[in-house]
């Protein structure tokens, strides 16, 4: 089957509101801590090596990155969260931006929350999952990492998250294994993202 996300090029950098494209087209945002492996996920998706920058410095992206799959449908990088060494003044400008983006912004379709699978739900992936439900968004987890974990460890923490996704959101939050390396739960993934993207 081909790829419906594999034709993703960098498309802009915004680090102020009026930077982003004009709010008329279809978009899917990525959020995640800053090492829960969000560039990764983001390449193994779109199948590229180097789409999203990863970086052995967690918090590189420090803007909304915006690749464009076809026109006027775009994945969108959120600045990664946590252990970016960022002054304070910058740190609160992410979050009003970000805050406002989740507010008013149109085009957003649908939110894609990455989460290490051996530390979910902190109180980040929250906050962003509370975002999405406010705005009546659908959202998905990813549990990243997958095959640092055995079999039985996978379904476990699986149904331990979804069970916890389903008491504080109930049923809108999807959940998922991942893993970019070894490429557990892509194809489920892609399709998500294309459907909310209507490819």
């Amino acid at each position: 089957m081909a790829n419906p996300l594999a034709a993703a090029t960098y498309k802009l950098a915004a680090h102020l509101p009026r930077q982003l494209p004009p709010d008329t087209a279809r978009e899917v945002a990525f959020a995640g801590r800053s090492n829960a492996g969000k560039s990764t996920a983001l390449n193994a998706l779109c199948h590229q090596n180097r789409l999203a920058k990863t970086s052995k410095t967690p918090g590189r992206t420090q803007q909304l990155v915006y690749f464009e799959v076809q026109p006027e449908r775009y994945l969108v990088d959120l600045p990664g969260y946590g252990y970016a060494q960022v002054p304070e003044d910058l740190r609160a400008h992410w979050q009003q931006f970000i805050n406002r983006y989740f507010e008013t912004r149109q085009s957003l379709a649908g939110l894609i929350v990455v989460m290490d699978v051996r530390h979910p739900l902190r109180d980040y992936d929250r906050q962003m999952l509370a975002f999405a439900i406010s705005r009546n968004l659908p959202a998905h987890c990813l549990l990243t990492k997958s095959d640092k974990l055995g079999r039985g460890e996978q379904s476990k923490t699986l149904a331990a998250v979804r069970k916890q996704l389903l008491a504080d959101f109930g049923d809108s939050v999807g959940v998922q294994l991942f893993s970019g390396d070894s490429k557990i739960g892509v194809d489920e993934a892609r399709g998500v993202i294309a459907g909310w993207l209507q490819l």
